[in-house]
């Protein structure tokens, strides 16, 4: 649809390590519906205009080779079909010079939208000044960039990174009851801007929610296992393993590292105070078995799906630069689990 849109050919010449989708036929994903009468992906489907097409750049830090990637692929690629869409997706393995780089050939491309799920926000200012520069609409995904850059998109659509970190401090706080405890804390890859709010959503919940509950130590487990099982064990060399009764991490791929650590001493992980996010296929076996005590869902196929979603609103003026609209933001809903639900369909893990 741009004036300058680029074929298949042409995308190869710039050698972008990543792969070109054209719009087929696909089965519909429906998305989890979001909250607050926001437009997602049904919706969308619905009143799209038939016989128009658009060239899209999804500038993404992961793909197929982690987990999260290789569910939220498939509806992305599905819900752009539906709405037809070419894609041409890059995975910068969270490489932030990689991931300039990438942006650098997207907007050289002027394709009609970018979308964008930032590796490291604090780096991401000059792709997105490049891109409204060349008047190209970038919509954001799963990681939203920092307040002072959100003028420079048309939206952002995933997690309430904030309000996940809250939740597992609720039920950190409601596990704790009143009593004095001492806890560790797991972040995610420092300056990603998910890990950023999620430790802060936790660690401001618990300062108002639970002042009985002192956060001892915190390291980045930098959304790895191996990594976070070391942190752990680091933290609880410093602070006492019998200063230690709870344990938070921003993901379930680093609780189950912290819960590693935290059994290579001899510790009852059971007894302790143990919270999380997302649900995973990793993380709900922890909630059955009961050593990790609650998770907060994430749906990568919600988050695949509606970052089309996104960049369609934004292409056809759905949405308008600056994020002064209604419609926006779209965020997942992200309910808790416990043992009391880890069963139920609603939240079954997906990744």
């Amino acid at each position: 649809m741009r004036k300058s849109r680029m074929s298949l050919g042409m995308a190869s010449l710039f050698a972008v390590a990543g792969l070109t989708l054209a719009g087929c036929a696909a089965a519909e994903e429906p998305a989890v519906d979001a909250t607050g009468g926001e437009e997602t992906a049904e919706e969308t489907t619905e009143e799209a205009a038939g016989g128009e097409t658009f060239e899209v750049y999804a500038l993404l830090p992961q793909g197929n080779d982690q987990p999260y990637g290789t569910t939220y692929l498939p509806p992305m690629e599905a819900k752009a079909a539906e709405l037809g869409i070419n894609l041409t997706i890059t995975n910068s393995e969270y490489d932030a010079d990689k991931q300039a780089s990438e942006c650098e050939v997207a907007v050289a491309a002027q394709p009609d939208g970018i979308i964008l799920w930032p590796a490291v926000a604090d780096s991401i200012r000059p792709c997105l000044e490049a891109a409204n520069a060349a008047e190209i609409p970038v919509w954001i995904t799963n990681a939203d960039v920092n307040p002072e850059d959100a003028d420079l998109t048309y939206g952002y659509s995933g997690t309430d990174s904030y309000g996940q970190g809250a939740a597992s401090a609720e039920m950190m706080c409601e596990l704790a009851d009143g009593a004095e405890i001492g806890i560790i804390q797991v972040n995610g890859l420092t300056g990603n801007s998910v890990a950023t709010l999620r430790g802060t959503g936790f660690s401001e919940t618990v300062a108002a929610n639970c002042p009985n509950v002192s956060i001892l130590a915190e390291q980045p487990g930098n959304w790895n296992k191996d990594e976070s099982q070391i942190a752990a064990s680091e933290m609880l060399t410093a602070v006492g393993d019998e200063n230690v009764q709870g344990i938070y991490a921003a993901d379930d791929t680093m609780v189950a590292g912290a819960i590693d650590a935290a059994k290579a001493r001899g510790l009852d992980v059971e007894a302790m105070f143990i919270t999380s996010i997302g649900n995973t296929f990793l993380g709900n076996p922890l909630v059955e078995s009961g050593e990790l005590d609650g998770t907060v869902f994430q749906s990568s196929s919600w988050d695949g799906e509606n970052a089309v979603v996104g960049i369609y609103n934004a292409m056809t003026g759905a949405t308008e630069l600056g994020r002064d609209d209604e419609g926006s933001v779209l965020y997942m809903p992200n309910p808790k689990v416990t043992i009391d639900n880890f069963d139920a369909p609603e939240v079954a893990p997906e990744w």
